[in-house]
């Protein structure tokens, strides 16, 4: 297979009538969708030259879905840009990504912010006549190496990086992972992420691939509760590929007091850490599903590790990342670059195989900063993504994440590490969810938290858990720990804050 359009061509000719996807408003059947997006991207490609960027300015929806496998078919890669997101940071992906159009149901929205290229409404698109011939040429021409999508992360220098990823990772990837988890055509996937976040590549191609029905969940439902859970049970989900701060949402609201999701059977979580007391609860309603920690950022296309989760965890215990996907290598590096395999020591989770994004988009140097030589291989040469994330291994062998080489800190003569601290005060019955940060300006740590216990007391109980060195020196008290557009703690608006003296 060259192109991931297989996927969508070969279960449309198979399963033609069965529902694709659908949203709260509409659906569409697989050789709707098929039919659709070829429309679309006839509309495009007369327009936009093969292996362009085209933003697609929409919110997630049927329609979304429709256009994105558009851009696809006019040999162009799609850009996924929410309206919702503020104007300096449209801005600054526009710039970056240099994209010859947009494709938007919203043309207002870029009244003004600085584009000068060319904007196709959705409606436009949609009405065009499919150019069988044109589209045949496209793909005639098309390589596995081409850019799929490019998905924009925060940067450190202040400006988005743009995640360029190409059809044969993509292909490598899902080619797998419906299979390792058995999601089969039978499945309801039920989409948390927004299309530019990764996860949603799981739930997009897995459905494509295997014939299941996609179920977009709009992002608001993720703020009531209990229309959340009657839409997961009245859809009859029966896979959650979810972001961890979605599943604990879920917990910390009591959600499934309410409603319990009864045809849920598999739940793949990623992002974060999962707090044990919140995988305990989503046990004790729904026993039977399969669960699975999923690690991996998006230079590596979704995913390179898994862990099923077959045993019980205690409430002290941190649940392994696990084992590579099919066709990578992970391993770890120290600080000289010597491997490692010890119990215990730490090192950089390093990713080498066919799922390496091609690199940052109009970002040379921060490409080559992360995508490295293999310094054990000098033999030939081999392509590996360092990713900055530190893990060791475990007593049994196991490969545990530790946290961000970047939330490493000095701090009274000692090595920190942020992350351990956040496990600690997460392990906590009486968080609901917290966070740690480094406040440099003041050499002290700060922990955030959203909780029912007093920040002296919370203090108190970290003795006897961690180090004297590791307790933070300042606590503070949320009503509600603020979370990125794809679901992660804004780490950067709490330090922000922080700094800036506004916290209480």
């Amino acid at each position: 297979m060259i192109n991931i359009l297989s996927y969508l061509e070969q279960t449309a000719e198979r399963l033609p009538g069965k529902t694709a996807v659908r949203d709260p408003e509409t659906s569409c059947t697989f050789r709707e969708l098929e039919e659709q997006a070829r429309r679309i991207g006839s509309a495009l490609a007369v327009r936009c030259p093969p292996r362009s960027p085209i933003i697609l300015l929409m919110e997630k929806s049927v329609g979304a879905l429709q256009a994105l496998l558009g851009v696809v078919y006019a040999g162009c890669f799609f850009v996924s840009v929410s309206p919702e997101q503020p104007d300096g940071r449209i801005a600054q992906i526009l710039k970056v990504a240099d994209a010859p159009a947009v494709l938007t149901d919203r043309p207002e929205r870029l009244q003004n912010l600085p584009f000068s290229g060319t904007v196709i409404t959705f409606a436009e698109a949609v009405e065009a006549e499919t150019d069988k011939l044109l589209l045949e040429k496209i793909r005639e021409e098309a390589l596995d190496t081409d850019p799929l999508y490019c998905n924009f992360t925060s940067g450190s220098t202040g400006t988005p990086k743009g995640v360029l990823v190409c059809h044969r990772s993509v292909i490598d990837f899902i080619d797998c992972f419906p299979e390792l988890f058995g999601i089969t055509e039978a499945d309801v996937i039920g989409n948390q992420a927004p299309f530019d976040f990764d996860v949603s590549v799981k739930d997009i191609w897995s459905a494509l691939k295997t014939g299941a029905t996609l179920v977009l969940i709009p992002k608001r439902m993720f703020s009531v509760v209990t229309e959340l859970l009657d839409y997961l049970c009245d859809s009859g989900v029966t896979t959650l590929i979810w972001a961890v701060s979605a599943l604990c949402l879920v917990a910390q609201f009591r959600g499934l007091t309410y409603r319990v999701p009864t045809t849920v059977n598999k739940i793949l979580f990623s992002g974060e850490q999962m707090p044990v007391k919140y995988l305990h609860l989503w046990q004790r309603y729904l026993p039977d599903a399969h669960y699975v920690n999923l690690y991996g950022p998006t230079e590596i296309t979704c995913n390179c590790t898994y862990y099923r989760i077959t045993r019980p965890f205690s409430e002290e215990e941190q649940i392994p990342i696990g084992k590579p996907f099919p066709n990578e290598r992970v391993f770890l590096l120290d600080e000289q670059d010597h491997p490692v395999t010890e119990p215990g020591k730490l090192g950089e989770i390093c990713v080498s195989g066919t799922a390496l994004a091609l690199g940052y988009y109009n970002a040379p140097e921060q490409t080559n900063r992360v995508f490295v030589p293999n310094p054990l291989n000098a033999a030939f040469p081999e392509r590996i993504y360092r990713t900055g994330d530190l893990a060791r291994f475990n007593g049994a062998g196991e490969l545990c994440f530790v946290g961000r080489k970047d939330f490493q800190v000095k701090y009274m003569g000692h090595r920190v590490e942020l992350g351990e601290i956040e496990a600690a005060l997460n392990r906590r019955p009486e968080i609901r969810s917290a966070c740690c940060g480094y406040d440099r300006n003041r050499n002290r740590l700060v922990a955030f938290y959203d909780g029912e216990i007093e920040p002296l007391e919370l203090k108190k109980r970290l003795y006897g858990i961690l180090p004297t060195y590791m307790i933070p020196g300042v606590f503070r008290h949320l009503d509600r720990i603020p979370l990125t557009a794809n679901g992660k703690i804004d780490r950067k608006q709490l330090m922000l804050t922080e700094t800036g003296g506004g916290a209480k």
